[in-house]
C-alpha cells in the first residue's frame, strides 16, 4: 500500500501535541472564549428577541429557545472550524511548529490528532459557554436531559475539526479559507436549521440538507433543550462520527503528501 494513504497509526503519543496548544492558548484564554462567544450570543439574543417577538412558536417552542438551540451546534462549528484551519495552518505552514515536533519520536499521525482532539476540546467550551447562557435564560425544558448536549457538543468538535484538517492540508494560504466558508460552512447554516426549520425549505433542498453534517448535529442538541430525547440518535452520532473520522484520514493522506513534497 502506497505510504501516503495508510490507515492512521494512533498513539498516546497525540497528548503531547494537544498539552502544547493548551498551554499556548491558556496564555490568551480569555480573549479566544469571548471572541468565540460574540458572535452567536449576537444571533441568539438579536434574532432571539427582535425577530422572536414578531413570531409565534417554531417547532413547538418559543422562536429564543429554537434559536438557542441550534446556535450550541453552530458555535461548536465555527470554533473547531477555526482552530483547524486558521491555528492549525500557522503552526504547519508558518511558524513550522510541526516540523520541530516531527524531530521528536512522533509520527504526523499524532500530530493531527493532537490538532483533532484540540479543536474538540476548544469547541466544547464554546459550546458550553452557549449552554450556559441557556440555562442563565431559562430556556431548557429539563436541566438533566440538557446536560447530554455536552457529549453532542464534543462529538460536533470532532466531526467538524476533522473536516476542516482536509481543508488545511490542501490550502496554499490562509485566503483560500473563505472558499470553503463560502461554499461549504455558510450553506450549512443556512440549511441546517440554525434559523428556520428544514421543513420550510424545497423538498429536493431537505433531502440535500438530511445529508449534511450540521443538520445530524442540530437533530441531537434542540430536542435536548426542550427535555426530549432525539429520534434517530444512532444515525446521527454515526453519522458525526464517520465525517469526523473520514475527514481525519483523508487530510492525515494529504498532509503526508504536502510535506513529502
Amino acid at each position: 500500500m502506497n505510504p501516503l494513504f495508510r490507515l492512521p497509526r494512533l498513539s498516546a503519543r497525540f497528548i503531547p501535541v494537544w498539552q502544547r496548544n493548551y498551554l499556548v492558548w491558556k496564555k490568551l484564554a480569555i480573549p479566544s472564549i469571548l471572541g468565540n462567544l460574540a458572535d452567536p450570543m449576537l444571533y441568539m439574543l438579536g434574532l432571539g428577541y427582535g425577530l422572536g417577538s414578531l413570531l409565534p412558536d417554531v417547532g413547538g417552542m418559543p422562536y429564543l429557545t429554537f434559536l438557542a438551540a441550534g446556535t450550541v451546534a453552530y458555535s461548536t462549528m465555527n470554533a473547531a472550524t477555526f482552530e483547524v484551519l486558521y491555528s492549525s495552518f500557522s503552526r504547519m505552514h508558518v511558524q513550522r511548529t510541526w516540523d520541530a515536533i516531527l524531530n521528536a519520536p512522533m509520527t504526523l499521525d499524532d500530530v493531527m490528532l493532537g490538532e483533532l482532539t484540540w479543536a474538540a476540546s476548544k469547541s466544547l467550551l464554546s459550546g458550553v459557554a452557549i449552554l450556559a447562557v441557556i440555562w442563565g435564560l431559562g430556556l431548557y425544558g429539563n436541566f438533566w436531559m440538557s446536560l447530554w448536549i455536552i457529549p453532542v457538543v464534543a462529538l460536533v468538535g470532532f466531526c467538524f475539526g476533522g473536516m476542516g484538517l482536509v481543508m488545511n492540508a490542501v490550502s496554499p494560504s490562509y485566503d483560500f479559507f473563505l472558499y470553503y466558508f463560502t461554499l461549504v460552512i455558510t450553506p450549512m447554516v443556512l440549511l441546517c436549521g440554525v434559523f428556520f426549520p428544514v421543513s420550510q425549505l424545497p423538498a429536493a433542498v431537505q433531502g440535500v440538507s438530511a445529508w449534511l453534517p450540521l443538520t445530524h448535529a442540530i437533530d441531537l442538541a434542540r430536542p435536548l433543550v426542550v427535555g426530549n430525547i432525539p429520534d434517530n440518535i444512532a444515525l446521527h452520532v454515526i453519522a458525526l462520527l464517520v465525517y469526523g473520522s473520514l475527514g481525519y484520514i483523508v487530510a492525515l493522506a494529504l498532509t503526508r503528501r504536502r510535506l513529502l513534497k
